[in-house]
């Protein structure tokens, strides 16, 4: 995840490069794409984003190019799309394999021309904004198939930001992000989520994820509601799924030490505070000192 951070920096700062964002669903993937946007110099201006799943080719042009006075039934006045609303902001194309095969040359217009017109208009306007896609369908696959044009896929194709799914990704990054969606959802919560157990936060770690980052705010929200008021976040707070499953897709018990579960919050908290020694300890809830001593017994390095 270090290296996708790395790659997501330099390409929030190619300003004039289109963005192809893949991964499995639920890993994040809209959330990348804002934070290109956020991190560049367009971090200022409007972002929108356009689905394209249920959605018919004439409700989609019409949306992302606008449309003249009576070009469709319903419009009654000159209605701007949301590449005029972006301006020199983003756009991002969620989904862009379930494009309509129709709909993709106008696409590929935008990318490679950099102008579009409105639904029932006779000039050109110029796209000033960034145009991200994301996608968690095999386009090349879909190119094969003649579902997909060769030529948009191949532009889309320049440059390609690939998310890992949550179980190919270091346990350190499992636990940061444990951390992070529970931060993201305490606002709504009406108490605070309490801390995790070390054998809760071992069923977490060890799950598969299928659902991705979806999947774990919708257990971490469930679980702090079971838990609510208890000192501590504890197996029986989880869903079955994770509860019958201590390893990653299969029933067998993978034995640990009480010992190998507290060295590893351990450097999961130095990890996640860049090695400074307080906050680690605070969040563990221990002496800074106990801490010192406890990194000399199971010489760890930050």
């Amino acid at each position: 995840m270090k290296g996708v951070a790395q790659q997501l920096a330099n390409i929030a700062q190619s300003d004039r490069t289109s963005v192809l964002v893949t991964g499995e669903s639920g890993v994040g993937k809209g959330w990348v794409a804002r934070l290109i946007h956020q991190l560049g110099p367009r971090s200022g201006l409007p972002f929108l984003e356009i689905p394209t799943i249920g959605t018919d080719p004439g409700a989609l042009e019409l949306d992302l190019f606008g449309g003249e006075r009576w070009s469709k039934p319903g419009v009654d006045r000159r209605r701007r799309g949301r590449l005029e609303l972006a301006g020199r902001g983003s756009v991002v194309i969620r989904e862009v394999g379930n494009l309509p095969r129709e709909f993709q040359p106008l696409l590929l217009r935008i990318l490679e021309a950099k102008t579009f017109r409105r639904v029932g208009g006779d000039r050109d306007l110029t796209v000033d904004a960034r145009v991200l896609a994301t996608s968690s369908r095999d386009l090349a696959a879909l190119v094969e198939a003649d579902r997909m044009s060769g030529d948009l896929f191949y532009r889309l194709s320049a440059l390609v930001l690939q998310i890992p799914p949550v179980r190919e990704r270091a346990e350190a990054d499992r636990v940061g992000l444990m951390g992070l969606i529970l931060n993201a959802i305490s606002p709504g919560l009406s108490n605070p989520p309490p801390p995790i157990s070390p054998e809760a936060m071992e069923r977490l770690v060890s799950y598969p994820w299928p659902g991705n980052l979806r999947e774990i705010r919708q257990v971490l929200e469930r679980a702090c509601l079971m838990a609510a008021g208890q000192p501590a976040m504890q197996i029986e707070h989880l869903p079955g799924e994770l509860r019958a499953r201590p390893g990653l897709g299969d029933r067998r018990h993978n034995p640990m030490s009480l010992e190998d579960v507290e060295k590893r919050q351990i450097e999961s908290a130095l990890r996640y505070h860049g090695g400074n020694r307080t906050r680690a300890a605070k969040e563990l809830k221990i002496s800074r000192a106990t801490l010192i001593n406890k990194i000399k017994r199971y010489a760890l390095t930050e």
